[in-house]
């Protein structure tokens, strides 16, 4: 198998997607995390066009199936999902030595200050209530994958 069917198997197996890499600059890898598929695709398109790679996974266990192959940079993640609710995945995420260093954003249509509050006591470095406002999302991603780069 050569290395571009290799490649195009495992995004399949993530159900992820690529965007746009540029030569000249690698912004990050963003892994979005939400059961509604409009969702899910408006954040990935937003995400390539700001020159973010991306994978999407429908639910937890799509993402810890995909945190297995490919490391993201931050992870946006939803509240209200199948198999595993946000906040649980957020704690278990921050609790694994492997993946606790990775940012975790909220984005949900939960948007009661105790969710909130609830969101960030799980580890979560933000929360953006939906509909989202993508401009300062993508400001908030920039500035976490930035940070993150720099300390690394």
């Amino acid at each position: 198998m050569s290395a571009a069917e290799a490649g195009a198997g495992r995004r399949a197996a993530t159900s992820g997607t690529r965007g746009p890499v540029h030569d000249f600059y690698r912004r990050g890898l963003v892994a979005v995390v939400d059961d509604d598929r409009e969702v899910r695709d408006y954040l990935a398109e937003a995400l390539h066009r700001a020159g973010y790679e991306v994978a999407l996974a429908p639910n937890g266990l799509r993402l810890v199936s995909a945190l297995q192959v490919d490391r993201p940079d931050l992870i946006l993640l939803d509240v209200n999902m199948s198999w595993i609710d946000g906040f649980d995945l957020c704690r278990a995420l921050k609790r694994n030595p492997l993946f606790s260093d990775i940012p975790v954003v909220f984005v949900s249509g939960r948007t009661a200050s105790a969710d909130v509050e609830q969101g960030m006591a799980c580890g979560a470095v933000d929360y953006f209530g939906k509909p989202i406002d993508g401009q300062t999302l993508l400001a908030r991603i920039d500035e976490l994958v930035h940070a993150r780069a720099r300390a690394e």
